[in-house]
């Protein structure tokens, strides 16, 4: 097996200092190390590498075309040595907030995030989305600090309202006219999924699942192109959608709600969280 030198971790640090502030003197003052140690664990990095780094001339300091090639790789393994003393420390413990909420509310939230991680500048969000239904068996893990799901109403969550649902099919190509009926629904468990199907099958209307996503936009442009009759959130109707409903022999859908979790022992920084989640949502205590 060949062996190769290994990078130091301390000749990597003088390096990138150098490239980001392309001077040799602001670098020792970020690494807190003289000029002239930087100078020289650049020049080992070049002999370890057998090719200059930087063009030096009076004026400035400009990479190489295999110093730009070595700045990704050593940005790479400088933050994987910061990893890994993280998570073998436990720093994150008591550093992380772990959220977890659909794919839709990803992107609106996506202010407020920024927002509060201006407020706690030493705390990482970890944001996870998904399914609602696995977002809550992950919180009763203790794997997620704080949820947003959409549910059917259980026991009573910290904040919460109600979630009205459509039956969208396509306005140019409605799928409720062909038989069996081609259902866009979320794959098994998926929310929604279980009370549609089990209310056609009360209304003893033949079915057929012709698209399955995981992912909500998916099933709303499918249902609206005519891919199949689907159950959403209301909030979801497109201009290509035509709603269903008595008029077609479907009830009105209730009992689903929009609903917010987290532990009676979370850090203030959680319920923070939680109480802005819960102002941009709408939500009720």
């Amino acid at each position: 097996m060949t062996r190769y030198p290994m990078f130091n971790p301390q000749l990597l640090q003088s390096f990138v200092a150098v490239c980001e502030s392309m001077s040799f003197t602001r670098a020792a003052e970020r690494v807190s190390l003289s000029q002239s140690t930087v100078s020289q664990q650049v020049r080992r990095l070049e002999e370890m590498l057998g090719k200059p780094l930087f063009e030096r001339n009076p004026h400035r300091v400009q990479l190489t075309e295999e110093g730009g090639r070595l700045l990704s790789y050593a940005r790479r393994i400088l933050a994987l040595h910061e990893e890994a003393h993280d998570a073998l420390t436990g720093f994150w413990r008591d550093g992380v907030l772990r959220l977890g909420m659909p794919e839709d509310f990803t992107v609106p939230t996506a202010g407020l995030l920024a927002q509060f991680s201006l407020a706690e500048p030493h705390l990482r969000l970890d944001v996870t989305s998904g399914l609602s239904a696995d977002l809550y068996s992950a919180y009763e893990r203790e794997e997620l600090d704080l949820v947003l799901v959409k549910q059917r109403r259980r026991q009573p969550p910290r904040a919460a309202r109600p979630e009205p649902l459509l039956w969208l099919d396509s306005l140019a190509r409605p799928a409720i006219e062909r038989a069996p009926v081609p259902l866009a629904v979320f794959p098994l468990n998926g929310l929604y999924r279980e009370e549609l199907c089990e209310t056609l099958d009360g209304l003893g209307m033949r079915w057929r699942v012709s698209y399955a996503s995981t992912s909500l936009a998916a099933l709303v442009a499918a249902s609206a192109a005519g891919l199949g009759l689907t159950l959403l959130p209301a909030s979801c109707r497109q201009q290509g959608h035509r709603v269903l409903g008595a008029a077609e022999g479907l009830p009105e859908v209730t009992g689903f709600e929009l609903a917010l979790y987290y532990r009676d022992n979370a850090p203030g920084a959680t319920a923070a969280l939680a109480g802005a989640l819960a102002s941009f949502c709408g939500l009720q205590p």
